[in-house]
């Protein structure tokens, strides 16, 4: 999952702030730029931000849906999880 890695949820919460260009994003970081480009590029594949040019820069924003499908995806997981956590608690209750 593309937001697996903590530098790709970085750049998602920074670019949050709004639209940034490449050498913004790039300075953020202590890796080198080819890296951070390959951050960006796995979070493009993803559908989780667009790049748009503007003369020679590169400027990154943000893809709502993308993000929706995550959320979905997490609302999901929190169902599931808050049920079986309420579970167990209720056990351990009646163990007590």
């Amino acid at each position: 999952m593309a937001l697996a890695d903590p530098t790709r949820r970085q750049i998602i919460q920074s670019l949050a702030n709004g639209e940034t260009a490449f050498g913004d994003i790039a300075d953020q970081f202590e890796m080198s730029r080819p890296a951070v480009s390959q951050h960006l590029k796995v979070l493009r594949e993803a559908g989780l931000v667009a790049v748009r040019r503007d003369a020679q820069r590169r400027i990154y924003r943000v893809e709502a849906s993308g993000l929706r499908e995550v959320d979905e995806w997490l609302e999901k997981v929190r169902r599931f999880w808050d049920g079986r956590l309420d579970d167990l608690e209720r056990v351990l209750q009646e163990k007590n």
